[in-house]
């Protein structure tokens, strides 16, 4: 496998990553939004994420299509049951007194953030060690 195809993996990877992280990031700051732009407790946010279309693989190379590089497919809004708390004097209450504040469990995205900046890591040095090695064969070469 060339330079190239490692680099264009490690990118993609990296690029997936940094969606997921996005996408926790948004989800947490919106845990308490009881009221978003469309109505109703902000939907939190999902990455679909997968590999590149059977036309692509017929772009790349023999070794791309060996090791196909991931893509962000989407960024869906997720339809998790809100979370109901009775809070009687929100301006958000219902007749009940109950507020409906996004299905989102703070444990849950920390975990998908500690994962994707864990996986972003580990893409960067698979990078760095392939550059390393690709600079290492350029300096044998010269040497003879």
């Amino acid at each position: 496998m060339d330079f190239a195809s490692v680099s264009a993996i490690s990118a993609s990877g990296m690029d997936v990553e940094s969606a997921r992280l996005n996408a926790a990031a948004i989800n947490l700051a919106n845990i308490h939004t009881s009221r978003s732009a469309e109505g109703g407790p902000f939907k939190p946010l999902r990455v679909v994420s997968g590999t590149h279309s059977p036309f692509g693989k017929h772009l790349h190379s023999a070794a791309m299509a060996q090791f196909p590089a991931a893509a962000v497919v989407s960024v869906e809004r997720t339809s998790l049951a809100p979370r109901l708390v009775h809070e009687p004097g929100h301006p958000d209450a219902d007749a009940k007194g109950f507020v409906a504040y996004p299905g989102i469990d703070s444990v849950s995205e920390m975990v998908g953030l500690m994962t994707a900046v864990r996986a972003y890591e580990a893409n960067v040095i698979a990078l760095n060690a392939a550059k390393a090695m690709a600079t290492r064969a350029l300096e044998i070469g010269s040497a003879s």
